[in-house]
Order: C-alpha cells, then structure tokens, then sequence
C-alpha cells in the first residue's frame, strides 16, 4: 500500500520530477544526437531544428499529465498564474509553511476517501465472488481462491517455503508484480509473506494452480505501500511443495526486495504486494486480533 506521502503527486514535486526526468532524457537525447550528427565521410554534418514553441508546449503538456492524482483537482488556470507571477518573480499567495499545511491536508482527504471507497469496493467484491461457483472461502468475507488446475504432488505446508510462479494484480486487472519479472519461479518463505497470500497458499499440489481474492484485512489494510484498501488477485503456480533451503530463500528474498524498489515506477518505498517488512509484519500483529509474527496463518481481523 501506498504511504500517504507517496499517495498523492505533489504539484511542485511534479515540476521538480518532470526537470529531472526531461534532463535525463534531454542526456539521452543528447548521445543520440551525437551519433546522429557524426557526418560519416563526405557527408555533410545534420543539425537538429529546435522549435522553442513546441518544446515549451511539450514540457506544458508533461506537467499537466503529472498533476493527474487520486483527490487532487487543481485549478489549472492557477497553475498557469503561478507560473506566470512566479517567472516573474512575483510572491506565492501561500508561505511555505501554509503551503505544506494546506497540502498536507489535502493528502490526508484523498488518503481517507481512497480508503473508504476501496474498502467499499472490496466488501463487495468479496461478497459478489463468494456466489460464483467454485469458489472457495477460506476465510468467510476475507480470503477466497478459486482451482485453475488440479495439482498432484506433495502438499504446501503452513511456514514452508514453496517454489512458485505469481502474478499479481489489483481488482482493476492491473498487474504490479509477477515473478517473470524476475526471470522465472521464485521461492517464498511463507512466514514472510501476507497473511492473505500465506493462508491461501497453503495446502496446494505441486503443480496446482490457484487464484486467491485477499481482502485488504488480510492484506496490507491502510498501511504498506499499495494503494490503501486495495483488494488484491493473485493467481499461483506451485512448481515445488517445499524448497527450503537457506540459500534459496536468502536469493529470494533480496531478488524480491529488488523488485519491489525496481519494477515498473515504483521507487524503493513500494511494494509488491507479497511480503511483509519484519517491521511491517510486527506492527501488523499489534494491531491485528490473531495476527502472530511467528505464524503465517493469522486469524481474520
């Protein structure tokens, strides 16, 4: 789940990100343009034509797309007066202070209401998906799964650590993690993982593939670094029943931690959904009846 400072995209942070990224493609663009403008021999050296006007309308048109966020709806003409009195060396009609005040508060709005309504959401998810056949409620309201394949081998143990394949989804379809991205099936201490994911794992067949529908009680709730109150899918594969040995799970553990620092935009604040931090999975059993930091299947909440 998302921390709330990363929730919502600050509008200066967006400029501030958006120079950044534009400098570093402007790098990028720059070795092109070398190599480009390299005249092979007898050849006339190439120029590049700069239109001022259309590249400032482009790096306008970056910003706008960057101050898209969940509960912010800026004034875009106050935007663009901002600029405008700001390159001109005019005062804010904001102190840094009221502005960090204000915009604080702003983030606290949209965190509760992206909260609430995914909350919402995910209740009636749950309680839509329970009357679809086949499915299975491992924890009435709060962890279902669903066969995709009957499996044949040897069974996943609670506190085990199987070798699987996952992708991972939220209720949208949007995928944001899957262990392709890592260059195939990874091993997963289940004592590190979610409960949700923890519970709903155990007791498959190698070879069983299986789709788990966690609810955000068996999930990350209002904390982590997801979306807050994201209902999240995943579906398994299990390639081994048990591949616990140090190594593996030491390789595991740290290629996954990559990932969820690497993959995609998210920076070394995000997650993908699977494991639980050491402090993360303490503060979560404080705050959770039946939620045990030495089990990984938690009662529900």
């Amino acid at each position: 789940m998302l921390k709330k400072t990363q929730l919502i995209a600050l509008a200066s942070l967006g400029l501030i990100l958006g120079y950044g990224t534009l400098q570093a493609d402007d790098k990028s663009a720059s070795a092109t343009l070398d190599q480009t403008n390299k005249a092979a021999p007898g050849e006339a050296k190439k120029t590049t034509e700069i239109d001022m006007k259309k590249l400032s309308e482009a790096f306008g048109n970056f910003i706008g797309r960057n101050l898209k966020s969940p509960g912010l709806s800026f004034d875009l003409e106050g935007i663009v007066k901002g600029i405008r009195e700001g390159a001109a060396g005019q005062p804010s009609p904001l102190t840094e202070k009221e502005y960090e005040e204000m915009m604080a508060a702003v983030q606290e709005k949209a965190f509760k209401e992206m909260s609430s309504s995914n909350l919402k959401n995910a209740n009636e998810f749950i309680s839509k998906n329970s009357k679809e056949a086949g499915v299975v409620e491992v924890v009435p309201g709060k962890l279902q799964y669903t066969i995709l394949k009957e499996g044949t081998g040897p069974v996943v143990e609670p506190h085990s650590s199987p070798k699987i394949h996952y992708t991972g989804k939220y209720q949208d379809g949007t995928v944001f993690g899957t262990s392709e991205e890592m260059g195939g099936p990874i091993t997963i201490p289940l004592d590190q993982t979610i409960p949700g994911f923890s519970k709903g794992i155990a007791g498959m067949k190698e070879g069983e593939k299986r789709r788990l529908f966690v609810h955000p009680d068996l999930g990350y709730g209002t904390t982590g670094q997801l979306p807050p109150n994201e209902l999240l899918i995943f579906d398994i594969e299990v390639v081994k029943a048990n591949a616990d040995d140090a190594k593996a799970k030491k390789q595991s553990t740290a290629s996954l931690k990559d990932q969820t620092s690497t993959s995609g935009s998210h920076d070394d604040d995000d997650d993908d959904g699977l494991y639980l931090d050491e402090d993360e999975f303490m503060d979560e059993s404080k705050s959770s009846p039946g939620v045990s930091s030495k089990t990984s299947t938690p009662s529900a909440r």
